[in-house]
């Protein structure tokens, strides 16, 4: 875990006072009282002066620097200090930055004390609109960025006050096509002890208005955290877009055309909002350190779409589909809840058999960071391009999430997957998988997550029970070459699948070959533009599933006009 450093206004006068330190505090004028929170020290190059850093990622080579500090009841004005036994990503110290010239920046990621129905009390970073992303999240403290000078040998103090608060987002707006709602959980405001919302963003097919007397499929797009539906534009791409830019509202505005010209399906497509204080998405299932968000989603959220905007709201009409995130969740809820969804298509998921959790196999392994011998170990890779070229180890991604929170409050997605699989700890925080500085892994607790998350053991344990209820409901694309290595599990879940009887599972696992990350089965189109048009590869193929299972009587012609 990140080392934690509480400095009070007699720290100044500590002996090792030459040594360079950073002391960071925020104004009173922009919050009169303390705040808990997570203390973040920015520093970066010349190159790329940009208030909020927001380039901080795995790619560590180019990744710029962050040191991080957890402030419990901080007061106005009081500072905190970040020295060389500051834990930092990439470079663990500060004496380990060369002497140059950089900007720097400080942000104030504040918690939230949570009394959950557990009986743990806990200080977590709650979403307030803007999907777990700190740099803009509402409420929070910064600085301006400043230029420094930093020589660790010479010392030095440099101070930094954090006079901004970050600003509300602003929410969407609704349109002819999209809808936006919001509900209260009662089961999740149970379980976290305040109120808890979720989120759905609906776009509502062409000629909804005009048949009222229609009633819908509904189909989920699991992805990550969408204030509004992406990728639909009503108008053509503009005239001075270009690039990226202009790719995006091309594809936009074909999907528009697609879907108002009769050539899709006409279903209810929504895609969640559902972030957690773990990270910005729930994975939509349950889970003992974030709540029950599967039987939220499936019991208060979609049944109340379904009602709002003349959903048929019955299982035989339910479909999903996702990549990575999306992906496994995708999965995960049509196993989770077999009856309630008719159907899977998966892309690239996170790891559906931890056997293959990235390129650590947590039951026999016995260290995460390394693959070792009797006299040597090589570090093991999070990621790779298609040349093979690797741009951080699991052990360099943990650091910097350990930078980022403490106690797995990262947000991102090691400390997510440790928090979404795992058991609850003793002090009410997720249970480690392994030791975050060594990486020597807890095999008692890749117990738990066999028996409660590990998708591939799970179908094989109640294979008896669940296979006849997943006949032909399972699919899943995926890269021979996935960035994150996520093809392996897949491969493993294949070799289960494609070997059961009694039922046959009769779904599809197709791999692309040299493909990377999100690969949806056209090796013509590039992964990142395969995107693009995954809803129009998937939403025919749902409906004609749909309607040669629909149960006799089932509404099969309204919603067909």
């Amino acid at each position: 875990p990140a080392i934690c450093v509480f400095a009070f206004a007699s720290s100044v006068r500590h002996p090792r006072q030459q040594l360079l330190r950073f002391e960071i505090s925020f104004a009173r004028d922009i919050h009169s009282g303390p705040v808990d929170g997570r203390v973040l020290l920015l520093i970066w190059t010349h190159e790329q002066p940009e208030p909020i850093v927001r380039f901080i990622g795995e790619n560590m080579p180019l990744a710029q620097q962050v040191f991080g500090v957890d402030a419990e009841a901080l007061p106005p004005e009081q500072p905190v200090v970040v020295d060389s036994s500051v834990l930092g990503a990439p470079a663990r110290s500060l004496n380990d930055i060369p002497p140059g010239d950089y900007f720097a920046e400080a942000v104030l990621n504040r918690y939230t004390t949570f009394h959950r129905s557990d009986g743990h009390t806990v200080k977590l970073p709650r979403d307030e609109g803007e999907g777990q992303e700190w740099y803009r999240k509402p409420g929070n403290l910064y600085s301006e960025p400043i230029p420094i000078h930093l020589d660790p040998k010479s010392g030095g103090v440099i101070s930094i006050r954090m006079t901004r608060v970050m600003p509300p987002v602003e929410p969407p707006q609704d349109t002819k096509y999209i809808k936006h709602v919001r509900i209260k959980s009662e089961l999740l405001s149970a379980f976290w002890g305040q109120a808890v919302y979720l989120g759905a963003t609906v776009l509502l097919p062409e000629g909804w208005n005009s048949h009222p007397n229609a009633h819908f499929p509904l189909v989920i797009e699991h992805t990550h955290f969408q204030q509004d539906f992406e990728n639909f534009r009503t108008e053509p791409p503009a005239s001075d877009a270009k690039g990226d830019e202009r790719l995006d509202q091309e594809y936009a505005y074909k999907f528009y055309q697609d879907w108002t010209s009769g050539r899709l399906p006409r279903v209810l497509l929504i895609n969640i909002q559902h972030p957690t204080p773990y990270y910005d998405d729930s994975y939509a299932v349950n889970s003992a350190n974030e709540g029950p968000y599967g039987d939220a989603i499936t019991q208060e959220l979609i049944p109340y779409v379904e009602k709002k905007f003349h959903g048929i709201g019955q299982g035989w009409a339910r479909a999903m589909f996702g990549g990575s995130t999306g992906g496994w969740e995708t999965l995960a809820a049509q196993i989770f809840y077999p009856d309630f969804f008719n159907g899977a298509w998966a892309v690239a998921p996170d790891p559906v058999d931890f056997r293959a959790y990235e390129l650590v196999n947590i039951y026999s392994d016995r260290n995460a960071f390394w693959r070792e011998g009797p006299f040597g170990k090589i570090s093991q890779p999070e990621n790779r391009d298609l040349e093979g070229h690797n741009d951080a180890t699991i052990a360099q991604a943990v650091q910097m999430e350990s930078v980022l929170g403490s106690h797995g409050r990262s947000t991102r997605d090691w400390s997510n997957w440790q928090a979404l699989f795992g058991p609850v700890g003793a002090d009410g925080y997720p249970k480690p998988i392994w030791d975050p500085v060594t990486g020597v892994i807890d095999h008692d607790v890749a117990a738990y997550w066999r028996e409660h998350s590990d998708l591939r053991y799970i179908l094989q344990r109640d294979w008896k029970t669940l296979g006849p209820k997943l006949v032909g409901k399972i699919h899943i694309a995926v890269g021979s070459r996935d960035t994150f290595y996520l093809d392996n599990a897949v491969r493993l879940l294949q070799q289960f699948l494609e070997n059961t009887r009694d039922p046959y599972y009769a779904g599809s696992i197709k791999f692309g070959p040299h493909q990377e990350h999100c690969y949806s089965e056209d090796p013509k189109i590039p992964c990142d533009e395969g995107n693009y048009v995954e809803r129009q590869r998937v939403l025919p193929e749902m409906a004609d599933w749909m309607l040669k299972t629909a149960p006799a009587g089932a509404d099969v012609s309204s919603w067909r006009y």
